[in-house]
């Protein structure tokens, strides 16, 4: 059968095998690799074979061989060294001169050679230092030096060097001996040497090349015999030519044998004795030669012995490398014809052809004897240039051999270096060389499967064997995978074998001679490996799946361990290598049933550390059970599980299992449910024995569950198993209860050991706002901060308890500020009515009668000496800074605490219109406002009032600050009093006088009922005194709620009347002399009104008072100024600038007032004997007003205001003032009209208030309403009512935002509804307007009636009514 039908034949049969029995064909070719045991020698002979092969096969080395050229007599030594120096250095000529300054430079080199310190190499010998000294010392000779500095020739240097060295070398030598004299040539040509070195330095190779050229030919000359210092003269005396080192078949020069002999365990004797008994008959280059042209005419006739077509699954594969094999044969040819040339001559049957590829099938023996001769006599010329340019003079492109006398049958694929299976004996082998270098492995190559020595040999067996890439690398990684599942190879190892299949080999000049050698198991299209390849490497990934699988099974069982081993290359190997190969399908049953396997075993590993945990952290006895055994065991949980969770942060599931989830739904019901009874337990008998438990060790189990049930709801769907927060709030309380009972006593002592002084750093530093408080305020805000920061840290997981502790703890905080309040505010009036030293002097003169007449007859007559200031005490004003601070302070607390979000939550909870138990307190806020037509008490006819209260049982409740020089004093002071039931309250007004005791002025009482004030509007009282006149007192009340906004309001307000009260008390010092400076005999005497001016006016007849210019009524309040400025600058040095201000801007409250008295009487239905001011007198009045405006708004060169700002100056008092000057002389008549005009404006704006809030409510009040608004039902509260308006409640005052939007919109109020009251003042000093005084008066008590019965309707319809006074508790009081 011809050739190209036999080929068509095959290919149609392997066509109809790949569709009807390609099952077949893969079982058949995966049960082919076992078919044939490899044995341990026969493994070891074809590799031994292989490996010698290689040897012969290597090029030959070369080395070089020198041929001296035949050399002179030599000479003993020189005879007459002045005809050589002559001969060599004639100094006639300038260009042999040495160059001027040379000397220098010579003396310096040779003091170097002398010291040792000469980097030339020979210079450092003894007898050269020897030498160099002695000619040294006739160097330096005065005479010599001046003969060569005039000279500058060498031969004199020379000669006297020569003769130095002479002497120097001869010593210690007989006459008969000469040795000594070749050391003098060598120390001469050193001199040489070094003078040539000198001028090279120095740069004179350009100007004296002939002087360096003879000094050069003189050393040589010198150092003939000398062949340490032999210098190349560019002379010829011989040649160095090129041998081939012959082989010597010694196993120590085969390293690729040694290989073979250490992976199999022989000795190099023993294989030494292998390769001589079969390297001279079996193991040769022509044998190998043989094998290639058997296995090219195997290849060629697709018969057994070499891959055939039915070994593929392509006929395109089968043939693509089919056609790759035969360059590589015809190399591989080559490689031996170089090596042994006279197998070309030899051979009569090798056909080779240079020039054209040779045919894929024999062809005449004739064409194929010819090729071999033209190779022969390619390899015999003897005129090429070396033997091994071969590889670049043949052009071999592919061999074909058919030497049929030499070749057996064709059934018969017998060979001497190729095995049977091939396959088989390189897995053999690969498993061998494993081994070997497993155990004796190098350090630096342990990232690499095999050693270098042993990935050659490997290689070069699949040169020989003709084993393709693809094959080689899967039984590579087939050897690796049985490795690791006989347990030999760790899973870095198998990873590394992967690595090595997967990467490319790294470059090399020649690369074997082997199909697709740079390509990698990646690379490679699997179309293109063979069947029995790639059935064995997806078996191979099958089975390395499940070890990997088992072995990543038992290392995730110790996940829950302290220190778990790694899973990260198990998973590396599996993802990447396994599940990550197009050759791998993993089915989905597998893949669920190790999830489920793997779940299980961690659910029992979890389970089995929690049984430990509980061993561990929990005694056996109930009574020794406390909650630090459930923290204990609490935080081995939480420690677990944080390890868990950090260790698979970034893979959390492993193959479908996450165990961190499987511990957190193992572990945590368990937990959860044995912590809820360890804590029952634990409880239940502590309380059965009558002991508290820690607080701390329920802060701490808290916080240990709360991070438990952090990570539960994080990772469960189900809730908690117990309530935390429910089950551990009575800690919190014990807590704030111990607080509270704290509290008090931390306050007392912080201001006990507070000296209240400015906290500066020496007598020089000007203390900072910051700075002008004292420690005791610190102190009690730090310790509010600390408590409330305590209930922070607790991170309380329940809106409702943590809005009731801000409740609770704002009510300790309300009473510590209180009592803060009280005691500094007590010590304040005790150091503020201490008498100064001036004050005590008075006093002690005081004592007698007549003293005290003078002191009278001083205080009524001599008003222009100057008053001294008042001496205030810094720790006063550091308790003013300190109340101040308090607020500022509180505000801060109050946003920390959250509180309106803990009202309105409270508020959601308890719903706003729930019913709630009648108050068991009620807070009254009593406001005592001023007071009518007192007794008089003093000479002048006026009293120093201030009013004391009382309760029944004479407790002090409040005490006003004095007004001074007055019969109708205004005090606007309030106090809060807390009642459980009906009280009594007593005001008593007193006449405060300097010396002696005070007099009494006149008592009267007030009952505060809360069933009277069941509507919880404020109420108006004029109290008749029981002596005369009267006092008004303005009254509300409020429940004490549990309410945190009304805890920070009752601070807040506790702080501001202190800080009101403080400041009253610091104007009061400063008041008599304001009173004194803008009183009515302070303008008469400006004026000159008074009696000299009046005598002066009738003895000069004049008609007209004398006129007053600017000047004088400024000079007029210069002593008002003075004393001003006197006392500010004493308060400015201890008082906040905020403080200052609040005190300047009382001050100029205390101006307008007294102003405010010059022009009108004080508000009320009866006329007054007071007299109003002429046009003159009022001018003067307002100027005073601008002045003092001006003083109060100081500002300075640049317009900056350093006093009060003008917007807080222009209060609502002030416009008043203001507007007085447009009714002041206006007629009765105008200003009734006027009033009248104002009043009916005012009551038709209320009208329709009071309607817009009754239709807005769109409810109707019961018909027991109005009988209930009887005057008979409303008693003594509505017919005193007067003009009132909403008073300030507590809830009000909560933050100082609240309080500066209340002033804010009281400042709105007021310049959007304009009162009659000043023109109603104006008109007490009308007599003829008594009438309409007593008219205007019942008219606005009964529009204060009307607006109190309208605000009661509407709080009864806001609240809902069920009947008839259905919205009030016992006693009438109404449900809040």
């Amino acid at each position: 059968m011809s050739s190209a039908s036999r080929k068509s034949f095959q290919q149609l049969n392997r066509r109809l095998d790949s569709v009807q029995n390609s099952e077949k064909r893969r079982s058949r070719a995966a049960s082919s690799a076992r078919q044939l045991a490899v044995s341990h020698d026969d493994a070891y002979t074809y590799a031994l074979r292989v490996a010698y092969l290689h040897y012969l096969l290597q090029p030959k080395t070369k080395r070089k061989q020198w041929v001296p050229a035949p050399k002179p007599p030599p000479r003993t030594h020189t005879s007459n060294i002045g005809d050589l120096v002559k001969e060599f250095v004639p100094g006639n000529s300038s260009s042999v001169k040495l160059p001027h300054g040379f000397r220098g430079h010579l003396e310096k080199r040779m003091e170097r050679v002398i010291m040792g310190a000469e980097k030339l190499p020979g210079y450092n010998d003894a007898a050269v230092k020897k030498t160099f000294a002695q000619a040294y010392t006739a160097f330096t000779e005065q005479g010599f030096r001046k003969n060569v500095d005039k000279e500058r020739k060498v031969e004199p240097l020379v000669l006297i060097f020569y003769s130095a060295a002479t002497k120097a070398c001869s010593l210690g030598h007989e006459r008969s001996d000469d040795s000594w004299k070749l050391l003098v040539d060598r120390h001469v040509a050193l001199f040489v040497r070094l003078l040539t070195n000198i001028l090279r330095d120095q740069g004179h190779e350009r100007d004296k090349p002939e002087l360096l050229s003879r000094l050069n030919t003189l050393e040589n000359k010198l150092l003939t015999n000398d062949q340490n210092l032999f210098i190349d003269t560019g002379q010829s005396s011989g040649n160095t030519i090129e041998v081939v080192v012959p082989l010597s078949y010694d196993v120590k020069d085969m390293p690729m044998v040694q290989a073979v002999a250490r992976i199999f365990g022989r000795s190099h004797s023993d294989v030494q004795s292998h390769i001589d008994a079969q390297r001279h008959q079996n193991w040769t280059e022509e044998t190998a030669l043989k094998d290639l042209k058997a296995y090219q005419h195997r290849l060629n006739s697709n018969a057994s012995g070499a891959l055939r077509s039915q070994d593929f699954d392509v006929d395109e594969a089968y043939e693509e490398w089919k056609r790759a094999e035969a360059p590589f044969l015809s190399q591989m040819m080559l490689e031996i014809l170089t090596a042994r040339p006279e197998l070309a001559r030899r051979s009569t049957t090798v056909s080779m052809s240079f020039d054209k590829a040779l045919p894929a099938s024999p062809s005449s023996a004739h064409a194929e004897d010819r090729a071999y001769s033209d190779l022969g006599r390619t390899l015999s010329y003897p005129d090429r240039s070396s033997m091994y340019g071969i590889d670049s003079a043949l052009s071999l492109g592919s061999m074909s051999l058919d030497d049929t006398s030499s070749i057996r049958t064709i059934d018969e694929a017998n060979y001497t270096f190729i095995p049977p299976e091939p396959r088989e004996f390189l897995k053999v082998i690969a498993k061998y060389a494993l081994e070997f270098d497993a155990m004796h492995g190098d350090e630096s190559e342990q990232s690499s499967l095999f050693s270098k020595q042993s990935m050659d040999l490997l290689t070069e067996l699949c040169v020989w064997w003709r084993i393709p890439q693809f094959t080689r690398l899967v039984v590579f990684l087939e050897v690796a995978a049985r490795r690791y599942t006989d347990a030999l190879f760790t899973v870095i190892d198998l990873d590394n074998a992967f690595d090595l299949v997967k990467t490319p080999p790294p470059d090399v000049k020649r690369p074997p001679h082997i199909y697709l050698y740079n390509e990698t198991l990646s690379t490679i299209d699997r179309s293109k490996w063979t069947i029995t390849d790639y059935v064995v490497y997806q078996q191979t990934l099958y089975v390395l799946q499940d070890a990997l699988q088992r072995d990543l099974r038992e290392t995730l069982l110790h996940c829950y361990e302290p220190k778990p081993p790694t899973i990260g290359p198990v998973m590396h190997v599996l993802t990447t290598h396994i599940f990550g190969d197009p050759s791998f399908s993993r089915k989905e049953e597998d893949a669920l049933e190790f999830a489920r396997s793997l779940e299980s075993g961690l659910q029992e590993q979890a389970a089995l550390v929690y049984r430990g945990f509980l061993d561990a952290n929990v005694p056996q006895s109930q009574q020794d059970w406390n909650f630090g055994h459930v923290v204990e065991l609490g935080k081995s949980v939480v420690s677990l599980c944080e390890r868990t969770r950090k260790r698979y942060k970034r893979n959390p599931e492993v193959l479908g299992v996450n165990p961190f989830t499987v511990l957190v739904e193992t572990m945590f019901p368990n937990f959860e449910d044995d912590a809820h009874e360890l804590i029952k337990k634990i409880m239940q008998v502590a309380r059965e024995q009558g002991e508290e438990l820690p607080l701390q060790d329920g802060f701490d189990l808290y916080k240990e569950l709360v991070e438990i049930r952090r990570i539960h709801r994080s990772s469960l769907g189900r809730p908690f198993t117990f309530d935390v927060e429910e089950l551990l709030v009575d800690f919190v309380w014990r807590w704030i209860q111990n607080a509270e009972a704290r509290a008090e006593e931390f306050v007392d002592e912080a201001i006990k050991q507070d000296q209240f002084q400015v906290r500066g750093h020496g007598p020089g530093h000007i203390p900072l706002d910051s700075e002008r408080h004292s420690h005791s305020v610190i102190d009690m805000f730090q310790l509010f901060h600390q408590t409330a920061d305590q209930v922070f840290q607790l991170e309380w997981d329940n809106d409702v308890h943590h809005a009731r502790f801000m409740t609770a703890l704002s009510k300790i905080f309300a009473n510590g500020i209180a009592r803060y309040c009280e005691i500094v505010d007590q010590r304040f009036v005790r150091e503020m009515d201490t008498p100064r030293p001036n004050e005590k002097e008075a006093a002690a003169v005081a004592q007698t009668t007549q003293g005290r007449f003078m002191q009278y007859a001083k205080d009524a007559w001599n008003t222009k000496e100057k008053i001294e200031p008042f001496q205030f005490y810094p720790e006063s004003l550091v308790k003013l800074n300190n109340i101040e601070w308090a607020m500022q302070e509180l505000d801060k607390l109050e946003k920390s605490m959250n509180v309106d979000a803990c009202a309105e939550i409270l508020e959601r909870v308890d719903g706003p219109r729930r019913p709630v138990r009648r108050p068991a307190k009620y807070v009254f806020t009593i406001k005592i406002v001023e007071a009518e037509d007192i007794k008089a008490c003093d000479p002048n006819g006026t009293s120093d009032p201030y009013v004391v209260l009382v309760d029944e049982y004479q407790k002090r409740l409040h005490k006003t600050r004095i007004v001074m020089r007055t019969l109708n004093p205004r005090w606007d002071e309030s106090v809060d009093v807390t009642v459980s039931g009906p009280l009594n309250v007593v005001a008593t007004i007193w006449d405060y006088d300097t010396f002696g005791d005070h007099d009494f002025v006149g008592r009267t009482s007030l009952k505060l009922d809360p069933i009277h004030f069941s509507d919880y509007l404020p109420r108006e009282f004029w109290l008749d005194l029981d002596t005369q006149g009267r006092i008004l007192l303005r009254v509300s009340m409020e429940g004490e709620r549990d309410d945190i906004q009304f805890y920070f309001g009752k601070a807040f307000r506790h702080l501001k009347r202190t800080e009101r009260d403080m400041v009253r008390k610091i104007t009061d010092k400063l008041s008599r002399h304001i009173n004194a400076s803008l009183s009515y005999e302070a303008l008469r005497s400006l004026l000159g009104r008074n009696l000299a001016s009046q005598v002066n006016s009738f003895f000069k007849r004049s008609s007209t008072l004398p006129q007053i210019t600017d000047a004088e009524i400024e000079n007029a309040l210069q002593s008002l100024f003075a004393y001003f400025n006197e006392n500010f600058a004493t308060m400015k040095e201890t008082l906040t600038e905020a403080t200052m201000v609040a005190v300047m801007t009382r001050l100029w409250k205390e101006v307008l007032m007294a102003i405010e008295a010059l022009l009108v009487p004080p508000l009320s239905e009866k006329p007054s004997n007071q007299r109003p001011l002429n046009q003159r007198e009022l001018d003067v009045v307002y100027k005073w007003l601008q002045l003092l405006f001006d003083f109060f708004n100081a500002r300075d060169e640049d317009g900056e205001v350093l006093g009060v700002p003008a917007e807080v100056l222009r209060s609502p008092k002030y416009h008043e003032l203001a507007s007085l000057n447009f009714f002041y002389f206006d007629s009765t008549e105008n200003l009734i009209r006027t009033s009248e005009r104002m009043a009916a404006a005012t009551a038709q704006r209320q009208q329709q208030q009071l309607q817009g809030q009754m239709s807005s409510n769109r409810l109707s009040a019961p018909a027991t309403l109005g009988s209930s608004l009887s005057p008979h039902h409303a008693g003594p509260a509505f017919a005193s009512m007067g003009t009132i308006r909403r008073g300030k409640s507590i809830m009000m005052s909560r933050n100082l935002g609240t309080m500066r939007r209340a002033k804010e919109e009281k400042r709105k109020e007021a310049q959007a509804d304009p009162s009659d009251d000043m023109i109603l003042r104006i008109l007490r000093m009308r007599p003829e307007a008594a009438g309409y005084l007593k008219e205007r008066h019942r008219q606005k008590e009964r529009m204060a009636a009307a607006a109190a019965a309208a605000m009661i309707v509407k709080q009864s319809v806001s609240q809902g009514w069920n009947s008839a006074g259905g919205g009030f508790g016992r006693g009438g009081v109404p449900r809040r």
